[in-house]
Order: C-alpha cells, then sequence, then structure tokens
C-alpha cells in the first residue's frame, strides 16, 4: 500500500473507530450538548466526535511533516486539550482566549520567514480568527466536518502541486479524518464535533495556510478562498453584531446558515447545499492556483461579486420566511 493510502485510510478508520467506541463509553453523558435557545438540534447529543479527529489525524500530521509541522501539530494538540476542557466545564473566554494567541504565535514563528516582518501580527490574528471561525460555524449536522474535509484535501492537492509531498501527506490525513467523523454527524448527527475538534481544525487551517504563504506554496488569496464559504458567513456575522452593540462572545443563532434552517430548511439541505457551494470554492481556488493571473484575477472578482448576492438572498429568504410565521 502506498503512502498516500495509508494518510488517506488510516485516519478515516481510526477516527470512525474512536468516535463509536466513545460514544457508547460511560463517561460519554459528561460531553452531552443539551439543547437550548440558541442550538438547532432538539435532543442531547455528545460532543465527542473531535477526539476522534484528533486522535486519527494529529499523529500523522506530525509524522508527516517537517519539524515546523510538526510543531504547528503539537499547538493544535494543545488546542484540543484545552478545549476538551471547555467541552467538559466551559471554560472562561479569558482562558481560552489567550491559549488561541500563544498557539497561533508559535505557528507563525514556526513558518520562521524573516520577511514577513510586520505582517507577521496580521498572520497571528488571522490564525486566531480561523481558530474562532471555525468554531462559530460548527453549529448545524455535517457542516464543519464537510468544510474540513474539502478544504484540507484542497490544501492536500495544492502542497502536492508546489512539491511539499510530506505537507501534502499531513493535510491528506486531517481531511481523511474529517471524513471518518462525517460518518458520526452527517444529518441526523449522532455526534458533534465539539471545541475538542473546531478549535484544533480551525487552527490548522489558519497555521497551514499561513505556512504556505510563507514558504511560497501558495498566494494569502489561495486558503481565503478554500475556507471562503467559513470565512463570509462568521466575518460578516460578526460583523453585524458588532455594529448592533452585541456581545459577539455570547452563543447565537444569527449566522446565515442558522438562519436558513430556522427559515425551514432542513439540516440535509443545508449540509448538501454547502457541500456544493465548498466543492465549488475550492475547485475555483485550485484552477486559479494552477491558472495564469488574467484567469486568477477573473476567478476572485466573480467571487466577491457572488458572496454579496448569495448573503443579500439568504437575508431576503429568511425575512420572508419570518413574515409568513407571522
Amino acid at each position: 500500500m502506498s503512502d498516500a493510502a495509508i494518510f488517506i485510510a488510516l485516519p478515516a478508520i481510526v477516527c470512525a473507530v474512536v468516535i463509536a467506541l466513545a460514544r457508547r463509553a460511560r463517561w460519554s453523558g459528561r460531553f452531552a450538548d443539551h439543547p437550548n435557545e440558541r442550538s438547532l438540534h432538539s435532543r442531547a447529543v455528545p460532543r465527542l466526535g473531535g477526539i476522534g479527529v484528533m486522535v486519527a489525524s494529529i499523529p500523522m500530521l506530525a509524522l508527516a511533516g517537517s519539524g515546523a509541522v510538526s510543531l504547528i501539530a503539537a499547538c493544535a494538540l494543545f488546542l484540543a486539550l484545552v478545549s476538551l476542557a471547555d467541552d467538559a466545564r466551559s471554560l472562561p473566554i479569558e482562558v481560552r482566549l489567550p491559549a488561541h494567541a500563544v498557539a497561533a504565535l508559535v505557528a507563525v514563528l514556526a513558518a520562521g520567514d524573516p520577511a514577513w516582518g510586520w505582517a507577521a501580527i496580521g498572520a497571528v490574528f488571522a490564525i486566531v480568527w480561523m481558530t474562532n471561525l471555525f468554531n462559530f460555524m460548527d453549529g448545524s449536522d455535517g457542516l464543519a466536518g464537510g468544510m474540513a474535509l474539502i478544504g484540507f484535501g484542497t490544501l492536500a492537492l495544492a502542497a502536492n502541486d508546489a512539491g511539499l509531498r510530506a505537507r501534502a501527506l499531513g493535510c491528506a490525513a486531517t481531511a481523511a479524518a474529517a471524513g471518518g467523523f462525517l460518518l458520526h454527524n452527517f444529518p441526523p448527527a449522532r455526534v458533534f464535533l465539539g471545541d475538542a475538534g473546531s478549535v484544533p481544525l480551525g487552527f490548522l487551517a489558519g497555521a497551514l495556510g499561513a505556512m504556505g504563504i510563507a514558504n511560497g506554496a501558495w498566494a494569502w488569496w489561495f486558503p481565503a478562498l478554500v475556507f471562503s464559504p467559513f470565512i463570509v458567513d462568521a466575518t460578516v456575522t460578526i460583523l453585524r453584531r458588532v455594529f448592533r452593540g452585541e456581545r459577539i462572545w455570547i452563543a447565537h443563532r444569527s449566522h446565515f446558515y442558522q438562519r436558513l434552517v430556522l427559515a425551514g430548511w432542513s439540516q440535509r439541505r443545508l449540509a448538501i447545499s454547502s457541500y456544493a457551494l465548498m466543492a465549488l470554492a475550492a475547485l475555483s481556488a485550485l484552477v486559479a492556483h494552477r491558472s495564469g493571473e488574467a484567469v486568477r484575477c477573473a476567478i476572485i472578482l466573480v467571487w466577491s461579486a457572488m458572496y454579496p448576492l448569495v448573503l443579500v438572498a439568504i437575508e431576503r429568504r429568511t425575512r420572508q420566511a419570518g413574515a409568513d410565521s407571522r
């Protein structure tokens, strides 16, 4: 069996098996996510999927990568442990956010590009934002797992194009672990990712994306376009809440994907539609990455124009649904 086959098959199998065992463990009840006014689910579901994803992906990422990638994998493990404690005991933001910032700083230092200069500060903030937005977007069955599968799979293809085979294998392993998780999370979900999965996955998306920029494997816009379905929803939603004077660290149901479900979409329909959008964004990013400047600029402009139209359409759809329900 080839290295690529091992790095794809093993994480998927390990993740699926670990989650199956964790779901049946006596202690799984401590991690149950009970429905509340901010939830989209109607029954208690264990938040144990992140354990399987991290157990399956982090060792493979460390094994495949260089010292710098292994350090990033260690940071992801650190965030997984902190977030697992958060899943169990709800840690305050004063504990969680500094942990995210320290991990992001280590990731930027590991990238080791002295030409970044002050841009390194922006990279730290970008990684912290990716860490948190992935967590914000993990609120509907199959959504975060699908973004991880498609997003890291696309990074693997681009890393392979750049001749970074070890990094490609590590990204492929992470994508494969997300695939194993989806076996339990595709609507109707039997297990949720939890902060122990969503936080380190967001961190890895930001950290590996930043490392690829520093190493010249891809331009800054490439990982941004790949993960744009999550980036756009989370960023626009948070900015709207800031302008309204709302406390952005408090859980809510105002993300565009949440509003679609509240307007009548099933979580299965949302997941399938989101996968189509994610796949289209990822494919566009790969085409742009492999094309000349004219094609690249055209693709970026099309997406820049399309996202506002999509968000406006969702806004109208959800408002109409609200008016119809009154």
